[in-house]
């Protein structure tokens, strides 16, 4: 077990963070251990067959045998929302003898795997190399696997951050933390975390404690060393959500939301059309078709430029979603 002992000045500086390097590195368990999550196999699926150029036995071989991850890696986002650049650049600072200890600790009751071998060397320069290499692969693992994704997995982070912020302000932390994961427990000032492959207690001491939601986490992960700041990653709220196709857009909504009248005639605005055009179509006269035009350019659905003497429109990227299409664009 693992535990955080919070004073009255680290509950006041209790705060979360959204950090695309934790969602990166805890990905990996998954993408290592197909049945750890299961609501994530349509993200793997998907995933696996846009690795080219990335060293996976490098990145998978960070996943030690009871799915801890080093701390250098994991370590304290140091603003609200930083970028995976950002944190990246962090990870890189990072001494050799800090990586060689990270890794070594998330292999205590394992063998080390022949591709993290040089951690066993004296000389620092290939720890320096292999941190290096670490860094640029996740970098490419990001981007193939991670960033397609990202504004989803944005928007779920945030809703339970907003939901967490709102437990905190209802029942303070115990209600914060009671809902958070089974494994977590709140008495007297303590954040106990069972489970755990280290066995130890951590003062806050006046640092805070940093709350970091995570789609990629299925149980709460704090650092593996007594010696780093107290964070958090947890598991978040609406995973399932996820990868769930999109439903099937149904074609009479969009009538029962904009009216027969408008929703004809965002149909027809796939392609630049002038009013009398968009008139002649319609079988309705242009001041009608203007109407409903300065409505629907004033809501952002549609955008219109000129062409000598007339004003063409079309559908803009909302009206596109709106109307359920997706047209190439020139």
């Amino acid at each position: 077990m693992i535990s955080f002992e919070l004073g009255v000045e680290d509950l006041a500086d209790t705060r979360f963070a959204v950090s695309p390097i934790h969602e990166t590195v805890l990905s990996l368990r998954v993408l290592r251990e197909a049945g750890l999550h299961a609501l994530h196999l349509p993200w793997r699926r998907a995933v696996l067959g846009r690795l080219d150029g990335v060293d996976t036995d490098l990145l998978l071989s960070l996943v030690g045998p009871d799915r801890a991850v080093p701390d250098f890696l994991t370590g304290r986002p140091t603003s609200f929302a930083p970028t995976l650049t950002e944190e990246l650049a962090l990870a890189r600072a990072v001494p050799a003898d800090v990586v060689r200890r990270d890794i070594l600790a998330v292999y205590a009751r394992g063998r080390l795997p022949d591709v993290l071998r040089v951690l066993t060397a004296a000389d620092d320069e290939p720890v320096v190399a292999l941190r290096d290499a670490v860094c640029e692969h996740l970098h490419r693992y990001w981007d193939a696997a991670i960033r397609p994704t990202w504004p989803q997995i944005r928007l779920v982070l945030e809703a339970d951050m907003t939901y967490r912020a709102r437990q905190l302000a209802v029942g303070g932390a115990r209600l914060l933390f009671a809902d958070m994961h089974p494994n977590l427990r709140w008495h007297d000032g303590v954040l106990h975390i069972d489970k755990m492959i280290g066995q130890h207690h951590i003062l806050a001491s006046g640092r805070g404690l940093l709350l970091v939601p995570s789609v990629f986490a299925h149980k709460p992960a704090p650092p593996v060393s007594r010696v780093e700041p107290p964070v958090l990653a947890y598991p978040c709220r609406g995973v399932a959500t996820l990868w769930a196709p999109a439903p099937t857009p149904d074609p009479t909504a969009l009538t029962a939301l904009l009216g027969p009248p408008r929703a004809r005639l965002l149909g027809l605005l796939a392609e630049p059309l002038p009013t009398v055009e968009i008139a002649r179509r319609l079988t309705v006269t242009p001041s009608a078709v203007s109407q409903h035009l300065r409505v629907l350019h004033a809501t952002g659905l549609v955008t219109r430029t000129r062409d000598g003497r007339h004003v063409l429109y079309r559908r803009s990227p909302l009206g596109d979603q709106l109307a359920g299409t997706a047209v190439s664009r020139p």
